[in-house]
């Protein structure tokens, strides 16, 4: 939870603390959730919440490695597509996706550090971007995939009270 003092931050100070708090919130959503719940099924599509933690890391990759290092996805050692993001391993468990997910957290953190909010980060497919407006981007998919995350562990947790 951030403070008070956020409102009287510059933009970017306010930005990093609404990005934080959803990331936070995305990986904390895994909390006192079993192997089966995180993995199970819950709607038509793959979206399950490990799958949406996972997917969580590709974010952080794709916006806070790929758009600022111009690596290929390959080298970087992610999926081509988002919708790969979301097919689970037997390696991918609780702990270490949400391992993975606060690991990227951090090296994104430490790789736009020294950027400006108008420095351009030309890595991404959509061409050179400002970090302020990548910074809305993932804002705006944290926020969205935090509320899947929030029904979807509403709806597990609510299987798990007797009748």
């Amino acid at each position: 939870m951030w403070s008070q003092d956020v409102f009287s931050e510059p933009l970017r100070a306010q930005l990093e603390a609404f990005i934080d708090e959803h990331r936070d919130y995305l990986n904390g959503c895994l909390q006192g959730i079993t192997e089966e719940e995180a993995r199970r099924s819950l709607v038509p599509s793959r979206t399950t919440l490990l799958g949406l933690v996972k997917h969580g890391v590709f974010v952080e990759e794709v916006w806070f490695n790929q758009a600022v290092t111009c690596l290929p996805r390959e080298e970087i050692g992610i999926p081509e597509t988002p919708g790969e993001t979301f097919i689970l391993t037997d390696e991918d468990t609780v702990e270490s996706i949400r391992a993975r997910h606060a690991a990227a957290c951090e090296r994104s953190r430490a790789r736009v550090a020294e950027l400006g909010m108008d420095d351009l980060l030309r890595g991404n497919r959509r061409g050179p971007l400002p970090l302020r407006w990548v910074y809305l981007h993932v804002l705006r998919e944290l926020a969205q995939h935090c509320g899947h995350a929030d029904i979807l562990r509403e709806q597990i947790i609510s299987a798990r009270m007797p009748g």
